[in-house]
């Protein structure tokens, strides 16, 4: 006799339990990226402030940095192709805290003490420049980036 075309059932493998990520691994990882995003937030509002000076404000964010309050300073004395500079110039030293922000956030503990290295020397302009607002911002974010170093090897 003819079959009715049905086939036997497959037999089906027991689902392997997924590895539980532990707790400490989630908030090391966590930690990772919160010191990564202060990179972000510095290459940001540093061309905040450089847009503010660009166009005659008063005030600057402290988180910014203080190699880019130079080059703005300078370039307001060149007329209109020191805009030009000033952006191009500022617009590379904050694409270059961003990309320590992008390797920072994959774990790399070399753009974290990069990052570190260079945003503690623009810290000593701002000591220069007796900006101690800035001056302690700057401890503050150091010490926030920092966190993120110790946790890369946890993560």
């Amino acid at each position: 006799m003819a079959s009715a075309g049905t086939a036997p059932a497959p037999i089906s493998t027991p689902q392997q339990p997924q590895p539980a990520v532990a707790p400490a691994r989630v908030v090391a990882g966590a930690r990772v990226r919160a010191g990564a995003n202060w990179f972000y937030w510095i290459a940001g509002l540093s061309l905040v402030n450089s847009l503010v000076v660009i166009f005659g404000g008063q005030f600057h964010f402290v988180v910014g940095l203080g190699i880019t309050s130079i080059v703005d300073e300078l370039a307001k004395g060149v007329g209109s192709a020191g805009t030009v500079l000033d952006l191009v110039i500022n617009g590379t030293v904050a694409g270059i805290f961003f990309l320590f922000g992008s390797f920072a956030g994959k774990s790399h503990k070399w753009a974290f003490l990069v990052g570190m290295v260079l945003y503690g020397l623009d810290g000593l302009l701002l000591l220069l420049a007796r900006d101690i607002l800035s001056i302690g911002f700057h401890v503050y974010a150091l010490y926030a980036i920092s966190r993120g170093l110790t946790a890369v090897d946890q993560a």
